[in-house]
């Protein structure tokens, strides 16, 4: 009996250790996996939307070894802002944003970041800003000169959208007014006449936002297209229009066939201190899939047509803003480097 009893003990004592190691094991294996966290603009925006979407791709390029988050933010600004402060690993931003970053400008004025300034990385598509207003009232704007002045939704502030209207009223000689407004109240607050006029965006021409997507299906909006004098003062500061097909971004009429929109770039940038091989394996692994990505989100088709491309763009719209190794990495593999380029340490 003295024997069964010390072989049970035995025995418990044998499962005991094993659990302990196989819990060790695994305790040790969730240390090791790393994390990073993807910062974005808030949930009802399309960077967060497609950040959700590339999470997948991302962890098993990496192998692994890594788990990615995405955490969203109020504003464009609040996640470059997380980004460089620590917060953050990647952050959404885009070529209007990174202009104003480095120029200390806007919302980065007086801004110092802890752990240092985002760099060029990976840009994803393009949006394009313009201005609407209620089907009702809009018989009083023919032009983007009749809103200087009024109160105007130009998305949520630290927005790049925001930013961007920011530069084509400068570039325009305009008066902007903006009135802060929760993105879901958009089509009460122009119904109401709290604001006369909201601007919208489009990604690659085709994809609204979906507080957007929400606004025209409530309420009917009319899209008020800069005039010509406008439009020519626009493309002299290098901000020109370009075309949008009304029916491929609305569900419903819009007063206008053809949509004059003001192009911005947005990206994923990181840090110069991400490691060379993780930045150079997450835009491998999304040139890889780029064809999926369009498939699964029309916003990706310029980026599907000319990766690369879409790359030495981002670099192009700010030349001063160094690069980071990974992408320098990959633009050399692809024939696109120029040495002028400065790679980021």
């Amino acid at each position: 009996m003295l024997n069964t009893r010390s072989g049970f003990k035995f025995s418990l004592f044998v499962v005991v250790l094993v659990a302990v190691f196989a819990l060790s094991a695994i305790t040790a294996g969730a240390q090791e996996r790393k994390s990073i966290r993807w910062a974005t603009s808030s949930t009802g925006s399309y960077g967060y939307k497609v950040a959700a979407q590339m999470v997948k791709i991302l962890e098993d390029a990496l192998g692994g070894q890594y788990t990615v988050t995405v955490n969203p933010y109020p504003s464009t600004t609040n996640a470059m802002k997380a980004t460089m402060d620590g917060e953050g690993e990647i952050g959404y931003t885009a070529d209007v944003g990174m202009t104003q970053l480095y120029d200390f400008d806007a919302g980065f004025k007086n801004y110092k970041p802890s752990k240092g300034l985002m760099v060029h990385t990976w840009y994803a598509y393009p949006m394009e800003s313009f201005m609407a207003a209620h089907a009702s009232k809009a018989n009083q704007f023919k032009s983007w000169g009749d809103f200087s002045g009024q109160k105007v939704f130009f998305t949520p502030a630290g927005y790049m959208n925001w930013l961007n209207f920011m530069r084509i009223y400068k570039a325009l000689g305009y008066k902007f007014n903006h009135v802060q407004i929760d993105t879901g109240t958009q089509a009460d607050a122009l119904q109401a006449g709290t604001i006369v006029g909201a601007v919208a965006y489009t990604t690659a021409g085709r994809s609204l936002a979906s507080y957007w997507r929400e606004t025209e299906l409530r309420i009917d909006i009319r899209v008020i297209n800069p005039s010509e004098d406008e439009v020519k003062k626009l493309t002299a500061a290098d901000l020109t229009p370009v075309e949008i097909n009304a029916s491929e971004a609305f569900s419903k009429d819009v007063g206008v066939k053809t949509i004059l929109g003001v192009p911005i770039l947005f990206g994923y940038n990181v840090r110069a201190d991400m490691p060379e091989d993780v930045v150079y394996k997450m835009l491998a692994a999304f040139y890889k899939n780029r064809d999926d990505l369009a498939k699964a989100d029309p916003g990706f088709l310029p980026m599907a047509r000319d990766f690369v491309g879409m790359q030495t763009s981002g670099i192009k719209a700010n030349p001063n803003v160094p690069v980071h190794a990974g992408l320098a990495k990959f633009l050399k593999e692809h024939n696109a480097w120029n040495n002028k380029w400065e790679i980021a340490k």
